[in-house]
C-alpha cells in the first residue's frame, strides 16, 4: 500500500484527490494546504509520494517540491495543474517533480500517473 501526502489550498479538491487514492487502495498519511506545510507533514511522515498543487498561497508547489527534494532527494512528488501553468509545469520537472496531472482530476488521471510512477504498485482499478 502507498502512503501519500495530498498537497492543495482548495480543500474541496484535498478532499477528492483523497477519496480517489482511498478507491485506489492507497494510505493518506496526511493533507496539507500550503506548500509550507507539505514541507512539514513531509519530514514527519516521509510518504511514499505527494500530490501537490502548483498554485497555493503562502508557498507555492514548485517551491515546495524544491525544498522537499534538497533533503529529501528520492522524494516522488506528482504536480497538480490547470490549464495555462506549462511553464511552471516545466520548472517542476526540471526541479524533480516526477509527473504531472491536469486539472480537472480524475480517478482515471491519477491512476495512469501513480502506476507511471510505481509500476508494480497494487492499485484496485476504479
Amino acid at each position: 500500500m502507498l502512503n501519500v501526502l495530498v498537497v492543495d489550498d482548495s480543500m474541496i479538491i484535498r478532499r477528492n484527490i483523497t477519496k480517489m487514492l482511498k478507491q485506489m487502495g492507497c494510505n493518506v498519511l496526511a493533507e496539507a494546504k500550503n506548500g509550507k506545510e507539505a514541507i512539514e507533514l513531509y519530514k514527519k511522515h516521509n510518504p511514499d509520494f505527494v500530490t501537490m498543487d502548483i498554485t497555493m498561497p503562502e508557498m507555492t508547489g514548485v517551491e515546495a517540491l524544491k525544498a522537499i527534494k534538497s533533503d529529501f532527494k528520492d522524494a516522488v512528488v506528482i504536480m497538480i495543474t490547470s490549464h495555462g501553468q506549462e511553464e511552471l509545469v516545466m520548472d517542476a520537472i526540471k526541479s524533480g517533480a516526477k509527473g504531472y496531472i491536469l486539472k480537472p482530476i480524475t480517478i482515471e488521471k491519477l491512476e495512469n500517473s501513480v502506476k507511471k510512477v510505481f509500476p508494480n504498485a497494487e492499485l484496485i482499478t476504479a
